[in-house]
């Protein structure tokens, strides 16, 4: 049966506690680093912690079940998950950004990316025709965030897949602003789905996690290979506080997102505000085509406060 997605977030696409021990409901911590066999040329099927847990496993499916995917690696941070997507590509690939990026992730591209013969370029992947402008012949991926950060730009991801397929490119989405609650990038065309699940995934500030989905068996199989070859796998501790936080993300989701939007428009009626980023609000030149792609518009906003000039300090300040 198809589960609504609040019963995804508990079970991913099937009940699990039946194969946990003695029936266990939450899914138990297999704090270990290696496993024992039946038998000789016999595996229960995990083997090393580095390469596959149960913990672990369970919190995958989950997240593959919520966004739709045919594979997820959990990894140590949200930064782990876009370098071990970074492994993707080789000295001389080419990649198109969003111009309005996480810093972290223009850091490991202009640093660690750069370093080892990669290109990027970043342009506002709202314009469909900067972004054909910027492809060359040897652009590989389109690396798209959408609602962006901290500005909040809208993306079509109809349009990113339409040129990705013109181009033979990798559409990658970071999608941890919406969170898989309120977009599912692949239902769109994106080939890989990238996650801070430090942030809503997770939800009680008490870990660190990324995920790196896949919509396609080939890159499935090439991510789990870089995966358990670097090491970048999320602890089983912090795997279980990551299946507890996603319990309760369509509760938090909502009332964030319900929070937001009064505090967007209470931004908006001060007269020291100049600008307000709310994917919520009606007039953002992105509202219509997030209403078309996600059910929803989150809870990230920013805004640019008026510059006010200094008061003149008095005599009596400056003695």
């Amino acid at each position: 049966m198809a589960y609504q997605f609040e019963t995804r977030c508990l079970y991913g696409e099937e009940r699990r506690s039946d194969l946990h021990p003695y029936g266990a409901i939450a899914a138990p911590i297999y704090q270990t680093a290696t496993f024992s066999h039946p038998g000789i040329g016999e595996s229960t099927g995990y083997n090393y912690t580095r390469e596959s847990n149960p913990t672990r496993a369970e919190l995958e499916q989950i997240i593959s079940s919520m966004e739709g995917a045919v594979d997820t690696v959990a990894c140590s941070a949200g930064m782990a998950a876009i370098s071990l997507c970074l492994e993707l590509f080789h000295t001389g690939d080419h990649i198109v950004c969003s111009e309005d990026l996480y810093g972290g992730s223009v850091r490991i591209f202009q640093t660690i990316g750069e370093q080892r013969g990669r290109s990027f370029s970043f342009v506002n992947t709202a314009d469909e025709e900067a972004v054909e402008r910027a492809v060359t012949e040897q652009t590989k991926a389109l690396y798209i965030e959408t609602p962006s950060n901290p500005t909040m730009q809208i993306t079509d991801l109809r349009k990113m897949r339409q040129i990705a397929d013109r181009n033979h490119l990798l559409l990658i989405v970071d999608n941890t602003f919406l969170s898989p609650y309120f977009q599912n990038p692949i239902a769109f065309g994106a080939d890989l789905v990238i996650h801070s699940g430090t942030k809503f995934l997770g939800g009680h500030n008490d870990t660190l996690a990324g995920f790196l989905c896949a919509s396609r068996t080939d890159l499935a199989e090439k991510i789990r290979y870089l995966y358990k070859t670097t090491g970048s796998g999320l602890a089983p501790f912090d795997s279980f506080l990551m299946l507890r936080g996603i319990k309760t993300l369509a509760v938090r989701m909502e009332r964030q997102q319900e929070n937001a939007l009064a505090i967007a428009q209470w931004l908006r009626q001060q007269e020291t505000i100049r600008k307000v980023f709310y994917v919520g609000l009606p007039d953002h030149p992105g509202y219509e085509v997030n209403r078309r792609q996600a059910r929803g518009f989150g809870s990230m906003l920013s805004f640019q406060t008026e510059r006010r000039k200094r008061p003149e300090k008095s005599w009596r300040e400056s003695v």
